[in-house]
């Protein structure tokens, strides 16, 4: 599994690339607009950090704007990914773009018949919001589940990028799925090393060596 950082925060990304665990990072306007920054400026910035896919995000509703917006970032860098929502005229923007050669992230998807159109449309990505399925009160991952095993029925190249992950036990499910990326926050990337018995377990180790008096 691909594990994505869902910021766009340089200083979270630069600390969970010195970890030698990230692939790729996934943004989105309202992360942007949290750093105060220049949207161009924060890009171009993330491209020098990670060398991987780098999804930014159209803001145009309508199809001949997000074909031009998503254009235009996609000559900031070859790696960025272009993430327009699953809507019909996002369905057609991402056929147009990936027909250009322009790496694609359909975002914004809650069914498997919205993951199945982008698929058909030459996704590159489609990103599933589990936690917000969750908080209706709906199984996110049971659509996950479905999703690995539509594009796995009929050779679909989309990948499934598990998004709105809330919690390790989401990227645990998802990596027992088969899910081929997972976009996680800062937060809980550090869960993931977390164990109160590893803590418990270090901890005794070294009591017991410095009790030795030796060193390395």
């Amino acid at each position: 599994m691909e594990f994505f950082i869902d910021t766009a925060d340089v200083g979270e990304i630069r600390e969970a690339q010195s970890m030698g665990v990230l692939d790729g990072v996934t943004t989105n306007p309202s992360l942007i607009a949290k750093t105060g920054r220049p949207f161009r400026e924060v890009l171009e910035e993330i491209c020098t950090i990670v060398d991987g896919p780098i999804s930014a995000e159209v803001v145009a509703t309508d199809v001949a704007g997000m074909i031009s917006e998503g254009t235009r970032l996609a000559a900031i860098h070859s790696n960025i990914t272009v993430k327009l929502p699953i809507t019909v005229d996002g369905i057609k923007a991402c056929k147009a773009l990936t027909g250009r050669g322009i790496k694609t992230n359909l975002t914004l998807c809650f069914s498997a018949n919205q993951a199945l159109l982008a698929a058909k449309a030459g996704a590159t990505f489609v990103s599933p919001f589990v936690g917000r399925l969750d908080d209706i009160g709906q199984d996110g991952m049971a659509l996950i589940r479905d999703l690995v095993t539509l594009y796995r029925n009929y050779g679909y190249a989309t990948k499934v990028l598990v998004a709105s992950i809330r919690h390790p036990e989401h990227v645990h499910t998802a990596a027992l799925l088969g899910a081929h990326v997972a976009t996680i926050p800062f937060a809980v990337i550090r869960k993931l090393a977390a164990h109160p018995l590893t803590d418990k377990g270090l901890a005794a180790f070294l009591a017991d060596w410095q009790r030795t008096g030796n060193t390395i």
